[in-house]
């Protein structure tokens, strides 16, 4: 409150969630315009601070950030060493280059290049769907692991990798971004809320955000933040931290 703003690290190759705008700088997304409509509700703004994903929870730890917000699933691991506020949610699903020429299928994909981004929770599904296929006796999937989500969506377009997985909102955009170059495959799975994450021993901190969401959602301006991306089909009916 003293500072006047929250300073918040995100990754910025999420788009739709968290990305950079067209002119390089300029920091985007869902996560953006959610958190300063709950800032605003407090009297505050917000400074954003592009970081890698992986970094931002030592991040919060450490104090570098007052919080985080990027798209973080909410799951035990991570609440065991911060606290978290649930303010959307989403699924996984997989894309692949338009046509599915490789007959990608997510539930076989042994022996093929599959791309996500470090520090997800796609990481643990790749390598659990990988540890499977090895197990019955079949080829591994290569897994190519990408600082930023836009480089693992590169990579299959560029036919570098097979198909990736990713957030669901952030597969449905980059396939209509993409020009006709990506389609999306099979359903979305695992759906699990994302939450904003705030250091372990600030629960009150925590709070005063989900009470200031709450009030955003009562005027509106939360539904109005998630229609401006499409992605109004994750909206939480609470907040909970």
């Amino acid at each position: 409150r003293a500072a006047g703003t929250i300073t918040v690290g995100t990754d910025t190759t999420y788009a739709p969630v968290d990305f950079l705008a067209e002119d390089g700088k300029t920091i985007q997304g869902i996560d953006m315009d959610v958190l300063d409509a709950v800032a605003a509700r407090l009297g505050l703004t917000v400074t954003y601070v592009s970081a890698p994903f992986d970094n931002i929870i030592p991040g919060v730890q450490s104090g570098k950030y007052d919080m985080g917000a990027s798209a973080f699933t909410v799951n035990p691991e991570r609440e065991e060493v911060v606290n978290m506020i649930s303010y959307l949610t989403a699924g996984t699903q997989w894309a692949t280059a338009a046509g599915n020429p490789k007959g990608v299928n997510p539930d076989d994909a042994c022996g093929l290049v599959v791309a996500v981004q470090k520090g997800t929770v796609q990481v643990d599904d790749i390598e659990a769907r990988s540890k499977a296929c090895t197990d019955a006796g079949k080829a591994a999937i290569t897994i190519d692991q990408y600082q930023g989500q836009d480089q693992a969506t590169a990579s299959v377009v560029s036919s570098k990798s097979d198909a990736m997985l990713a957030d669901s909102p952030v597969v449905a955009y980059a396939v209509q971004q993409s020009g006709g170059k990506l389609e999306a495959l099979g359903d979305i799975y695992d759906a699990a809320p994302y939450g904003w994450v705030v250091p372990k021993d600030q629960t009150d901190f925590a709070k005063a955000l989900a009470g200031a969401a709450a009030a955003a959602a009562a005027d509106g301006s939360y539904q109005a933040a998630l229609e401006k991306w499409g992605a109004t089909a994750g909206a939480v009916q609470s907040f909970d931290v």
